[in-house]
């Protein structure tokens, strides 16, 4: 087979995964039982269930019943703390796509199958072997299983780190609040409203579970789990012995929030000698090469066409 058929072929395939991740990752804009109602207002006569059903975007018409259906089969065969191990590690990511571990192991699973059908499809128009064929498509459904796991770590990390990094400021406001007379409740659902981030989502969240009659100290608690943060754990043990000793609010906040920013100086000061280390393998193989080729690039074509070399 030609050499431009193999790259259309391959190019489609790689085309067709692109897309299909970014129609399962890009989030709604709108309210969907809030079109649906302005749609059934503004239509005389009521809509079929045909007309509602193609009404629904591509993701949740085709695409999701695929991987709910891929779920179903691939949890059958889960253990039951793998499942728990991945509801906590989609907690600590903040739910991205409002996913749970059943729709999480169906995008593994998709996401296996298209990488294996890729493999096996590249190596078959290439006219490979087929122990290749057989080995690249067993390869292409490893990767395909262990992207989205790693997918995932690298959400768990970003949300860390906004996390550490909303902290020290988090914990000021939270200080202010708590001297000018406002409750921690009320101090917490402040910085909730404050800022958009990991941070104040977590909070957010305790404030709505303390809400619906959730104990602080279990809602905090929970915070804590699901964050993954040696900051947050140090803060919420905090707020509970001080809650349960009866200890002024106002004094643990702003001890809080000074051992939070030298926490924070401290590891900038960490990053900033760890630069050096990780400015040499740069320095090494990619600028000092090109420093050497500009400085003793013209005395080699000096030395050359003087005919020193031809009398050695």
């Amino acid at each position: 087979m030609s050499l431009p058929l193999i790259l259309l072929i391959a190019g489609f395939a790689a085309t067709t995964i692109i897309l299909i991740a970014v129609g399962l990752t890009s989030p709604t804009t709108s309210d969907d039982v809030a079109v649906r109602l302005e749609e059934f207002a503004s239509r005389s006569a009521p809509l079929t269930l045909e007309e509602i059903e193609l009404s629904q975007p591509f993701t949740q018409r085709i695409m999701l019943p695929i991987l709910k259906g891929l779920a179903s089969f691939v949890t059958r065969f889960t253990p039951t703390h793998t499942l728990e191990a991945t509801r906590h590690n989609l907690e600590m990511a903040g739910r991205p796509n409002n996913w749970g571990a059943t729709e999480f192991f169906g995008a593994r699973a998709g996401v296996a199958i298209l990488m294996g059908a890729f493999a096996f499809l590249l190596t078959s128009v290439t006219g490979q072997a087929f122990l290749i064929r057989l080995g690249a498509t067993v390869l292409g459904f490893v990767l395909g299983y262990l992207l989205p796991a790693l997918w995932l770590g690298g959400k768990i990390r970003r949300r860390q780190d906004e996390v550490l990094k909303a902290m020290p400021d988090a914990l000021d406001l939270l200080t202010i609040c708590v001297e000018a007379g406002l409750g921690f409740d009320a101090a917490m659902a402040k910085v909730a409203e404050k800022w958009d981030n990991a941070l104040s989502q977590a909070f957010s969240r305790v404030i709505q579970e303390i809400r619906l009659g959730k104990l602080r100290r279990v809602a905090l608690r929970e915070m804590d789990r699901t964050t993954g943060v040696a900051d947050i754990t140090s803060f919420v043990a905090a707020v509970i012995q001080a809650d349960q000793l009866g200890v002024s609010m106002a004094k643990v906040m702003r001890i809080q929030s000074e051992q939070m920013r030298i926490k924070r100086r401290q590891r900038a000061e960490e990053k900033a000698h760890q630069a050096p280390v990780k400015m040499l393998f740069p320095l090494v193989f990619l600028i000092f090469p090109s420093i050497y080729i500009v400085l003793l690039g013209p005395a080699v074509l000096v030395v050359k066409e003087s005919g020193v070399l031809g009398t050695m």
